[in-house]
């Protein structure tokens, strides 16, 4: 017998039409309380890269849970226009009512988001304060402005490859060094450029430094266990690191007890090495099973 099953559903979000695949453990094992959404970001549909999320939706159903992966409108197999990570939280409300009809045993949901699907699970957080979520699995959040990327180029690539004896033997050779080098001076220049102040940004939407405490303050509104992985080998992880560094009311945030973080040495964004991806699909299966001993919130929507 298999160790989960899958079952397409369509729900409605403000007149369109979603789709998503709910995964859950085979008749006649026991159910988690807690059930995982999973927030998918960006131009990629409810599969995930290399089928990353078909992969832990099914490890977390064979754990006990009930997993739903879905298509934001406009993405997939969903009907309606595309909005972007910044506006995807009433599709993330219905996602959570769809997936609490079809496993009602389930309490409470988890969100658990890659990239910008980790930044709109906490954008989520700061529109509702939806109670149902009781806890929050954040995969290589995205926080990138053009100021932040260029000081993670600047930090953690261009200095590696000043120091790399390659780079200066194409440098004296005429190879692509002098491109390079020239490329490492714009990066510096851009870096030392200031991000919009958050109200400026406020006027023009949630974009650049605006989404960004939006997404603060999602963290500090959201009082359950929040686990928060971050890849190796990722210029996003790294950037999102540097970024917490900078921001001491981040530090505070991600030391609160219930925040639990953790390092995949080597792993790339979306953990397309099978050992890295079934290293944090067990991290996160062990994560939730302390997160659902925890008292469940009462539900503020119906």
């Amino acid at each position: 017998m298999s160790a989960y099953t899958e079952t397409a559903i369509a729900f409605d979000c403000h007149g369109s039409t979603l789709l998503g695949i709910v995964a859950a453990p085979p008749p006649g094992h026991a159910r988690s309380d807690t059930a995982v959404l999973v927030v998918v970001g960006g131009p990629q549909y409810r599969a995930g890269s290399h089928r990353q999320f078909v992969q832990l939706s099914r490890a977390l159903a064979a754990a006990g849970h009930s997993v739903l992966r879905f298509d934001v409108r406009g993405m997939g197999d969903s009907h309606g226009e595309p909005a972007g990570f910044e506006a995807v939280s009433d599709d993330i409300a219905a996602a959570i009512g769809a997936l609490q009809a079809h496993a009602p045993q389930a309490r409470r949901v988890a969100l658990f988001g890659l990239c910008d699907g980790a930044s709109a699970a906490l954008l989520y957080m700061h529109d509702t304060g939806d109670a149902r979520v009781g806890a929050i699995c954040l995969l290589n959040p995205w926080v990138r402005t053009q100021e932040t990327l260029a000081r993670t180029h600047v930090r953690h690539y261009y200095l590696q490859r000043l120091a790399s004896r390659e780079f200066w033997r194409k440098l004296l050779t005429g190879g692509v060094g002098k491109r390079a080098l020239g490329d490492f001076a714009g990066a510096v220049q851009r870096s030392r450029q200031t991000a919009l102040p958050s109200q400026a940004a406020a006027t023009a939407g949630r974009r650049d430094a605006h989404f960004r405490d939006a997404m603060r303050s999602g963290c500090d509104a959201f009082n359950g266990p929040l686990l928060l992985a971050l890849s190796g080998d990722d210029l996003t992880a790294k950037e999102f690191s540097d970024s917490v560094a900078a921001d001491s009311i981040w530090r505070k945030l991600l030391k609160r007890n219930g925040t639990q973080s953790m390092t995949l040495p080597g792993a790339d964004h979306t953990l397309s090495n099978p050992g890295a991806q079934r290293s944090f699909e067990a991290e996160m299966v062990q994560w939730l099973s302390k997160a659902e001993r925890r008292p469940a919130s009462t539900p503020t929507h119906q």
